[in-house]
């Protein structure tokens, strides 16, 4: 387990800068005051401190120890298998995880195949154009999902963890010096996510309502409406949670893709030449002998495989062994199956080609596709939604974003989770691409481009991964990763071609969401600076009260501090102002760690000062909820003894004012005030009891 680095980034520092406040929250003082050199002079002053305490000189204590066992314990890449823990058996693994991993990738089949066509600019089905776009759809999805993710990506966890946030902190463990271009490459590829989560449930949805036009063409009118209303349904609900109806996930799911699978294997009958195209030369061939169009179609065959990312995502939920096992038994074949058979089918009917995947179904059969398409749909925007919510609260908890509200939807699942702030924002912007765009072909247009730059990311910080945790021999690593690599550019060139007919819109979410984290990240360490300057040592406030011991209060006070070594702001405000110091006195920080789960043994940290004074330290996992009470019941284990009907937790309530001669932008500056104001206020997130916090006010210029 390994700390962030504060002092580099200064994002573990002042857990108090959202200025939102409880209204039932105990404030006893509200003042707003400066903090500035003369502040420190005037703590001075009041507790006659020697000038070599305010300067920072005074022997370190026995935490010095404890961070150097937290640097030591390194990351390690390990295999999901052996550290998962679930009581379930690996079939009923397998089947969750059809329902939440393979949703995406498992809708593509309605409109990747179609859209692929659809570029070649004919009107009807060629041979060489379909024999040559199975063979991209096949060994795209044999080299970028068999080859790259399930091979390789999904043995980069980070403690069983995956996901872009995770390989960004395992490949940073490796390097020396953490360097920022990893931070970065990580920030990039959250916000492509979350352009490209924007986009998934749009275009899943859509494409399986259009199923309608070939049921009934005269309800075409419709389309739109009642993917608007599915769509506002799923958000809606998403406050209630999803543990009533997650169980028939994987079931309907797995009915899905058996349903693929056969439809596909019929089809297949109606021209098997198709199963020629596992031939890989017949798409390098399609590509020499049509370089005009083969950019359009590339963007088009890459819908085949948006979804793999999903994969790597929840990889701690289910572990490796169930997500591999679903690919290659069930949704590996049965996605194969059906593009042989759309093929074929298109071959022996050239003129169905507008539609080939609800066409291909006898008209008895295509009411209960529309019903089950939507279903898989509904299933699989399900999986993205819950993906953005765990993204968010990653990168809160890694200091990326500011605190937003987090609302858990069961009693016994603690990655059931609902953030009203992220849903409301989804729903607005994927209801906006349904009315913008109004059809799957128009829409397909925006779709890719977010998901090529973050699987281009993924291939870069694996590669890293390979080299520094998993000790790869640098020609073994550049063997395997300049390929896949290559491949992923390819797509990632295609997509870029089709940025002025849609493209921009995730990458205009992608732009959006980079720029809210480095403001964040800039300011908390601008602020972190700012804190610093006008720091006084805990060592030197306890030492001096012990000498000169104020008049002293029944009950015990928690002071909450980002600054592990630092006096709590709230601390030296309380004693300026009242002059008294309760009976126990703990000094409370909570440090987030770069693993996603810190083991309940090794979460506490208590040191005890003198009998007035000790200092607590709470380390969670970036996966974890930082909730303190429970953490505290940990801590009475080891000692620490308070009754939490008489103790007081002690928040520091900070105004932000902007400064044109500051370290940022001033428009930069007003951007970070405003995430800071509209962050969820620490005693929530924090768990704390409300009607236990006092609250003290201050003022900071960035």
């Amino acid at each position: 387990m390994a700390t962030t680095d504060s002092d580099e980034k200064g994002w573990n520092r002042d857990f108090s800068i959202a200025p939102a406040i409880n209204r039932d929250s105990h404030r006893v003082a509200r003042k707003n005051i400066d903090t500035s050199a003369a502040t420190k002079a005037a703590f001075a002053f009041v507790f006659e401190l020697p000038s070599s305490w305010a300067s920072g000189n005074f022997p370190r204590s026995s935490l010095a120890n404890w961070k150097r066992h937290l640097t030591d314990n390194k990351l390690r890449s390990a295999d999901p298998e052996l550290e998962h823990q679930t009581g379930q058996g690996l079939p009923s693994l397998v089947l969750a995880a059809l329902g939440v991993v393979y949703g995406d990738i498992g809708t593509s089949p309605l409109y990747a195949f179609r859209e692929a066509l659809h570029a070649t600019g004919g009107s009807e089905a060629d041979r060489a154009d379909v024999l040559g776009i199975l063979s991209l759809i096949v060994w795209a999805l044999t080299i970028v999902v068999t080859l790259k993710y399930v091979t390789f990506v999904l043995k980069a966890d980070n403690r069983g963890e995956g996901g872009t946030l995770s390989l960004m902190t395992l490949a940073r463990e490796g390097l020396v010096g953490r360097p920022k271009w990893v931070l970065v490459l990580g920030v990039i590829g959250a916000s492509l996510f979350l352009g490209d989560a924007i986009i998934t449930p749009a275009i899943s949805v859509l494409s399986a309502v259009e199923g309608i036009e070939v049921v009934a063409p005269a309800l075409s009118n419709w389309v739109v409406p009642i993917t608007l209303t599915i769509i506002a349904v799923l958000f809606f609900v998403q406050r209630f949670g999803t543990s009533g109806v997650a169980s028939v996930f994987g079931p309907v799911t797995a009915l899905w893709f058996v349903v693929l699978g056969v439809s596909g294997a019929i089809h297949i009958f109606d021209d098997p030449s198709v199963l020629g195209a596992v031939n890989p030369v017949h798409a390098l061939r399609y590509i020499a002998n049509n370089i005009g169009s083969a950019i359009a179609v590339l963007g088009a065959v890459f819908l085949a495989v948006t979804g793999a990312e999903a994969l790597y995502v929840d990889l701690g939920h289910f572990g490796r062994r169930p997500i591999v096992t679903a690919w290659f038994s069930l949704v590996f074949p049965s996605l194969l199956l059906n593009y042989f058979g759309q093929g074929a089918f298109v071959l022996a009917h050239p003129h169905m080609a507008e539609h080939p995947f609800f066409s291909m179904h006898p008209e008895w059969a295509r009411i209960p596709m529309v019903c089950l398409a939507t279903a898989a749909t509904v299933i699989a925007s399900q999986a993205v939604i819950s993906g953005a919510y765990s993204l968010v609260r990653q990168a809160m908890h890694l200091n990326l974003l500011p605190r937003l509200r987090i609302l858990h939807t069961s009693e016994t699942q603690s990655g059931q989770i609902f953030m009203p702030q992220v849903n409301n924002l989804l729903f607005m912007f994927v209801a906006a691409l349904v009315l913008f765009f109004q059809n799957s072909s128009a829409l397909s247009a925006a779709y890719g481009i977010a998901v090529t730059g973050e699987m281009l990311i993924t291939s870069i910080l694996l590669f890293v991964v390979m080299r520094r945790i998993w000790s790869w021999k640098l020609a073994t690593a550049l063997a395997v990763m300049v390929p896949i690599s290559l491949i992923d550019a390819g797509f990632l060139a295609a997509n870029v071609a089709k940025f002025a007919e849609g493209g921009w819109v995730p990458v205009a979410v992608a732009s959006t969401m980079a720029l809210v984290m480095q403001t964040w990240t800039a300011g908390r360490r601008l602020l972190a600076a700012r804190t610093k300057a006008d720091e006084i040592p805990l060592a030197a406030i306890i030492d001096n009260l012990a000498r000169k011991k104020p008049l002293t209060v029944p009950g015990t006070a928690m002071f909450l501090t980002s600054d592990i070594e630092g006096a709590p702001t709230a601390l030296l405000h309380s004693l300026k102002h009242y002059k008294v110091l309760h009976e126990q006195n703990v000094i409370l920080s909570v440090v987030t760690s770069t693993t996603p789960f810190v083991p309940d043994d090794e979460k506490i940290f208590l040191e005890s000062f003198n009998p007035h004074f000790s200092r607590l330290v709470i380390t969670f996992g970036y996966m974890e909820t930082p909730n303190i009470p429970r953490a505290l019941v940990l801590a009475r284990k080891l000692g620490l003894k308070f009754d939490i009907m008489s103790t007081s937790f002690f928040l520091s309530r900070r105004t932000i004012l902007p400064s044109r001669k500051g370290g940022l932008p001033f428009w930069q500056d007003r951007l970070f005030i405003s995430l800071a104001q509209n962050a969820s206020n620490a005693t929530d997130y924090f768990g704390l009891p409300s009607g236990r916090v006092v609250e003290l006010g201050l003022q900071t210029t960035i």
